[in-house]
């Protein structure tokens, strides 16, 4: 089984932590644009225990990265935390799980 059918079998798993916090995955086979070169649409989520979206990776919309004046990037793959949103560069799907685990333990480390 390669790393793209891995994120998908993960689709609609819920993951209840032992420290209140938990983990959704959304993962569906799209058929490949320029928006969505990889194939998968894609949405991993850390919630509080007030459920509360924390942190999110996904590409289920457009963003624009850049300065204020200089040239914006569109970009589908990104970031949320919590009201700040990052463009990520998707490079496969257990990378993804690995960067969205590292940053949600880094977060749930220091909170």
């Amino acid at each position: 089984m390669n790393d793209l059918e891995n994120l998908l079998n993960l689709d609609e798993e819920v993951y209840p932590l032992d420290n209140g916090y938990w983990v959704k995955f959304e993962a569906k086979k799209v058929k490949v644009t320029l928006a969505i070169p990889h194939g998968v649409k894609y949405s991993i989520t850390l919630h509080d225990k007030r459920n509360h979206r924390i942190i999110g990776y996904d590409n289920a919309h457009s963003f624009k990265s850049g300065k204020k004046y200089g040239a914006k990037k569109e970009t589908w793959d990104h970031i949320h935390k919590k009201m700040d949103i990052v463009s990520y560069e998707f490079e496969s799907a257990s990378q993804l799980i690995e960067d969205f685990w590292k940053t949600a333990e880094h977060y749930m480390d220091n909170n």
